[in-house]
């Protein structure tokens, strides 16, 4: 059990001093001498749980939660000086036996995994003295670092006393005293650096009232109480407990990933001006070896502990000693990086001896190496350092400033809550602050990763930094403290690194996001690089908190609403943002005794404590309330009352699942004996989470993949599936489709492999075209005639045309000349004008040179190019993007010129690295558009055309499309509590394998790459209030999502089969507290959403159940051979049959609308296409029915304003695969004359999903071989 359940907040308590015998020969040694005398310090005893046993009638079942204990003897009959002292130190106390039970034991016990061999020194780092005056009572702390990185923390107190009361013997003369230093040394697995300190200045005061004979029962007292402690779940409740005479708060952790913040994280702010602060951070993410030095032990672990916890959510990982003791400095001429402490006074030494150390002296805040007094290392980015120095003069660091407008405390209780208010809030700024360094430096990393394959393309990631910088970049990527950031970047770790990246992204990097668009430089980045100076960033602020018009804005490649481009954020000042309230919850008073049956009552008491809590919270909090369940869970645990702590983590699973404890569960299941299993059988929620866990274990476990690979060239010939890997490894294009497109025209359709030297031409040409665009100086005259959104692709060399010499440029949107010796703009033509392309030949002394001729719309005369040997190539990248233009036009969809864009930068590759006569052949395999336009006309309806607004392509960041199997739209929030929410509108995309990627609806960008609810198909969701976001899934899992840092802490686990549907009452469907769902076979339970609890259950009998309605007081369920009508009771009303002529075959009900004013009933069949319209009241056949042309088969239906829009299958084209026809069909019918109003095509695929969006617009989800989004307008 001990290694399932979470340590106390203390695992032992340590009392370091010399030995008796030592004491006595100074006493006789002294003999008046006024010098200080130094001893080798030995544990005296050791004070480690269990302080009490379980009587013999305790189950069996129940073991003990403290530690395993081992010897600190690591010699068999060797015994440590420490241990003989501590052994005589007992027989010397007469009546007086040992606390841990084992009278005359020579062999001192201590918790697993805590080895004291070194502890002695550094209890007493610069030595144990022995003084003729007593020493003020000194603090420092203690890291322990073991070899697998687990870290223990220690607080040591340093006190004196005179010898003479331990050895009246020895006097020195009338009224001198000789005084000896010890010390306490508290141990726990966790930072509580402030906490364990107050509780030894507690611990203080009770030795000041006793004599020193009796120090060793009042130690293992105070050990005893501070074991019974408990732990706060990550989260905003705090822990705080009474021990005479202070009251003690424990801080929780804000995340499971990240230790609990115990200490002042404005130390350094107070040691360094911002420069220096810098090089610290910067020698640590070079992974240097670090020395601190102060004349303050108690400075060395505070300073360093804060240094690492800025470079979160980057580790450190190498060894750690922030106090090394004064014979520990051998330690420094390690090989290895490290980061250590010592003593100021050993700075000289240490300068001297050792060699390419950097130094650093806290005291007077400078940063030296051994070998000069500057550092020569590369510096922290300069954009990101200055927004950290100008952030830094907002920090307010000085609590006494803070408290000039208040009145004076007259209780140090109120004053030390005030402390602990202020520090809070200034450790968050501060981490907020340092999260946003972190998040300057490497913001761009994720745009050269590749999650598939688990690659880092380290070096084209150090091309794109400035020059100035890449030294900098080119040795922090060569750490491990990168290599680790790495590994969880590419696990798409969600913590406060990747929160923030996505929170600041701007709007033009949001949609860049979005689509899979080649890495070239906008036209306003061009401008924001030739400023000199960092401009006034602020941050960017929406405006509209509804839908966009979109019949108002480009719906291609043009990112209007762009606002922050560079890579550094600048915030409002660090002051102006809000704080998340803390809760404190009191722990009980700490028994008298620490008797078994005192212990008891003392968790009892703690268990009703929580109740109560519970209870006065109930509803309001989930958050709050689940780490009231977590704690009194593990308190019953701890109490024996196993079946009771289930109950309580089963409530903590469906309520926030980050925190539950999914190691101790799982132990506690599989322990239970067959008793508890039979009562847990009983009762029905427990019997579902033993069973859940029984097959979690049953399950081989998958572990996150650690690997991270550089990319590197091929060395041998590839075939199409390697080549595929090489390629998107490479980042050069993702989509399979295009890549196999790029093998043929590699391979001249004759072999089956590319050669290793051609993949190594064909990148080096695309990254060098890549970077030559990063250097394109284009003047300003033509910039201000450009869109700031667009790019230049393409240039050619200088020809001459029919309007002078110059060079052709192309971008995503145009072509244009730029006149030869003279600055200027002019326009040749968009591709949107452009009506026709063709090679010529024009006159040239006596030959002929082919000439590119462009006819455009509304101009009479043609352009005219000599393009010379260019002429073949241009031709085929003006005609593709010509009818990728065409294409996006007509189907209101960017992706299409995005991949236009795509095949001619590729096709420019081909052609640059074969250097042949059939490279314009093979460049024309890639002309994917051109061909499809001369093979299958691509004319949208007029119909669907006018409807048609735009689309959306959810799968950019994928090798392949994804079927959209549910869409739901949430609306914005005018008014929100916390500034910092998102507050726009909303549409969450369900694709497969669990995946939900949620967009910004008021500019369609993508805000967050992906949320991951399983491993299995996404059957519905609905949206609950404004910060919840229901989701079923075939798994028969609801999750719950929560809307303002989308990610799910929440599970319902109550089906047993997938599950199909989710309805509230459709007239009050943001305020209703009661939720429905439904699994497949044909369960429906009610909810309270409030509670997450089931209020009713109730069952169907039909085959399959596929989803329910509620309307007024009756629940209406689908299921494939009927449509059942119940009352809110679950009592059944009517059941509608299929047709008759319909029974015979396979058809069933894919979906239906019930319009309570009409009194009918809607209803689509999944191979049929027709719509069948029932009466409501209970008539048996339908009343009419309604055939939709082309369709062979319905989807789904919404009902939007008074119209029908129903989701068909479309006819298949030749073959049954895609030729370029339109699978997917959308019909609107009116209700009041049963007519089809319209057809509307724009899916290569059949339609899978539909939702509204405010009545304004109706979105269209389709299956995997389209996978696109379309959005329709409402008439």
């Amino acid at each position: 059990m001990s290694d399932y359940l979470p340590s106390p907040m203390l695992e032992a308590c340590v009392v370091v001093g010399a030995s008796s015998e030592k004491q006595q020969e100074v006493c006789q040694a002294v003999d008046g001498s006024q010098e200080d005398i130094l001893l080798e310090p030995e544990v005296l005893y050791v004070q480690a749980p269990p302080f009490v046993s379980r009587p013999q009638t305790a189950s069996k079942a129940v073991r003990s939660h403290r530690r395993k204990h081992r010897s600190l003897l690591r010699k068999k009959g060797k015994r440590s000086p420490s241990v003989a002292m501590a052994t005589q130190a007992h027989h010397n106390c007469p009546g007086k036996e040992a606390t841990d039970g084992r009278k005359g034991s020579d062999d001192i016990t201590v918790p697993k995994d805590i080895d004291l061999t070194a502890l002695p020194q550094l209890c007493f780092p610069g030595g144990l003295q022995v003084t003729n005056v007593k020493l003020e009572e000194q603090f420092h702390f203690l890291v322990f670092t073991d070899v697998f990185g687990n870290k223990s923390h220690g607080v040591v107190m340093q006190c004196s006393h005179p010898i003479q009361e331990l050895r009246s013997s020895c006097q020195n003369g009338a009224g001198s005293k000789i005084y000896c230093a010890y010390s306490f040394c508290v141990i726990s697995k966790y930072p509580y650096f402030t906490a364990l300190k107050d509780c030894l200045s507690c611990l203080l005061t009770e030795l000041q009232d006793g004599c020193f004979l009796d120090i060793e029962e009042k130690v293992k007292e105070f050990t005893a109480k501070l074991t019974l402690v408990p732990i706060p779940p990550p989260g905003q409740l705090h822990l705080v407990f009474t021990l005479h005479p202070l009251t003690i708060e424990l801080p929780s952790r804000e995340d499971k990933d990240y230790p609990a913040v115990d200490l002042d994280l404005h130390l350094p702010f107070l040691c360094f001006r911002p420069r220096p602060l810098l090089q610290v951070l910067s020698c640590l993410l070079q992974e240097q070896r670090v020395v601190l030095f102060s004349a303050n032990w108690a400075h060395l672990t505070l300073v360093a502990e804060s240094l690492l916890l800025f470079l979160q959510p980057l580790t450190w990982q190498h060894p750690y000693v922030p106090v090394l003791a004064s014979g520990m400095l051998d330690f420094l001429m390690a090989p290895t990086s490290f980061l250590m402490g010592c003593h100021l006074s050993h700075f000289e030494e240490v300068a001297a001896e050792t060699d390419d150390l950097i130094l650093i002296n806290i005291d007077n805040g400078s940063v030296s190496t051994s070998c000069s007094e500057t550092v020569d290392l590369p510096e922290i980015p300069l954009l990101a350092a200055n927004c950290f120095t100008q952030r830094c003069q907002s920090l307010r660091i000085h609590f006494d400033l803070d408290q000039c407008k208040r009145a004076s405390c007259t209780d140090i209780e109120h004053q030390r809550v005030q402390r602990r208010a202020w520090r809070r809030n200034l450790n968050l700024d501060i981490q907020r602050l340092t999260t946003e360094l972190i998040v300057n430096i490497f913001r761009d990393v994720s745009s050269h990763l590749n999650y598939e394959h688990r690659v880092f393309n380290s070096e084209e990631f150090l091309k794109s930094r400035e020059p100035t910088e890449q030294l900098f970049y080119k040795n922090v990527l060569e750490t491990h403290i990168f290599h680790s950031f790495l590994r969880d970047r590419l696990n798409r770790k969600m913590d406060n690194f990747a929160r923030m990246e996505i929170s600041t992204r701007s709007e033009m990097q949001k949609m860049k996001a979005s689509v899979e668009s080649p890495r070239r430089p906008t036209m306003q980045e061009i401008q924001a690089r030739r400023k000199s100076s960092l401009p006034e960033f602020k941050l960017f602020t929406r405006q509209g908190m509804s839908l966009p018009n979109l019949g108002d804005q480009d719906q291609t490649m043009n990112f209007q609403r762009s606002s922050l481009l560079t890579r550094i954020i600048m915030c409002e000042p660090v002051q102006s943002r809000s704080h998340k309230p803390i809760n404190i919850f009191k722990l009980p008073e700490f028994p008298e005794s620490v008797s078994f049956h005192a212990v008891q009552t003392y968790y009892a008491e703690l268990i009703h404590l929580l109740s109560k809590a519970i209870d006065s919270v109930k509803n309001d909090d989930s958050t709050l309330l689940a780490r009231y369940y977590y704690l009194r869970g593990f308190t019953n645990l701890l109490c024996s009352r196993r079946l009771n702590a289930l109950g309580d983590f089963h409530t903590l699973y469906k309520t926030d699942t980050a925190i539950f404890p999914t190691q101790m569960v799982t132990w506690l299941v599989d322990s239970l004996i067959q008793e508890e299993q039979q009562q847990a059988n009983r009762w029905p929620e427990l019997k579902r989470l033993i069973h859940k866990f029984k097959m979690k274990n049953e399950k081989p476990s998958s572990q996150l993949d650690d690997d991270v690979k550089k990319f590197e060239l091929p060395r041998k010939h590839l075939d199409q599936e390697n080549f595929v890997r090489c390629i998107q490894e490479a980042g050069i294009v993702k989509d399979v489709a295009t890549i196999h497109r790029l093998f043929d025209a590699l391979t001249g359709g004759e072999s089956k492999q590319v050669d290793a030297e051609l993949f190594k031409a064909f990148y080096t040409f695309w990254k060098e075209t890549e970077a030559d665009a990063q250097d394109v100086n284009l003047p300003t005259e033509v910039i201000d005639h450009l869109d700031h959104s667009e790019c230049v692709y393409k240039l050619s060399s200088c020809v001459r045309t029919s309007h002078g010499v110059g060079k052709i440029a192309m971008t995503q949107k145009r072509l244009f000349l730029l006149p030869e010796g003279q600055p200027g703009f002019l326009e040749i033509a968009t591709f949107r004008d452009i009506k026709e392309v063709k090679i010529a030949s024009a006159p040239f002394l006596l030959v002929r040179i082919p000439s590119l001729r462009i006819r455009t719309s509304g101009r009479p005369e043609l352009f005219e190019a000599n393009l010379k040997t260019e002429t073949d190539l241009w031709n085929l990248v003006v005609k593709e993007m010509c009818a990728g233009r065409k294409m996006a036009d007509q189907h209101k969809d960017p992706q299409y010129m995005t991949q236009a864009l795509t095949n001619v930068l590729l096709m420019d590759a081909v052609v640059g690295c074969l250097h042949n006569q059939s490279s314009i052949n093979a460049a024309s395999k890639l002309t994917y558009f051109d061909n499809i336009k001369n093979e299958v006309p691509m004319m949208v309806p007029k119909t669907t055309s006018e409807t048609l607004k735009h689309k959306i392509y959810p799968s950019s960041d994928l090798s392949e499309p994804q079927t959209v199997h549910v869409l739901l739209y949430t609306p914005g929030q005018l008014t929100c509590d916390d500034s910092n929410d998102e507050m726009n509108p909303k549409l969450w995309v369900a694709l497969s394998a669990g995946r939900v990627v949620v967009f910004d609806a008021a500019s369609w960008s993508m805000l967050q790459d992906s949320i991951y609810l399983g491993e299995s198909q996404i059957n519905c969701m609905l949206g609950l209030v404004h910060d919840q976001v229901w989701i079923g899934s075939q798994d028969s899992v609801i999750y719950i999502i929560d809307t303002h840092k989308l990610s799910c802490n929440k599970q319902l686990t109550e089906h047993r089969h997938e599950v199909t549907g989710l309805a509230l009452d459709a007239g009050d469907h943001y305020s209703s507290s009661d939720m429905y769902s439904c699994s497949s076979d044909g369960t429906i339970l009610q909810w309270d959403s409030s509670s997450l609890k089931v209020k009713r259950q109730f069952y169907v009998n039909c085959t399959s159940l596929s989803s329910i309605q509620i309307h007024g007081d009756t629940l209406w369920c689908c299921c494939d051979d009927s449509i059942v009508e119940l009352k809110n009771s679950g009592m059944p009303q009517r059941r509608l049959q299929l047709p008759e002529h319909l029974r015979v075959t396979t058809s069933r009900f894919s979906s239906f609308i019930v319009i309570p004013e009409r009194g009918e009933l809607w209803t689509g069949l999944a191979d049929s296409g027709d719509l069948y319209v029932w009466f409501a009241d209970g008539h048996k056949a339908a009343f009419k029915k309604i055939s939709l042309t082309g369709s062979i088969g319905v989807t789904c239906m919404i009902r939007v304003k008074d119209q029908i829009w129903v989701g068909c299958h479309g006819k298949s084209g030749v073959g049954g695969h895609s030729d370029g026809q339109l699978k997917g069909q959308l019909v609107i019918v009116h209700p009041q004359t049963l007519t089809v109003a319209k057809e509307l095509q724009a899916h290569s695929d059949s339609i899978q999903t539909l939702c509204s969006a405010e009545d304004r617009y109706v979105l269209s989800g389709s299956a995997q071989r389209d996978g696109k989004i379309a959005i329709w307008k409402v008439e």
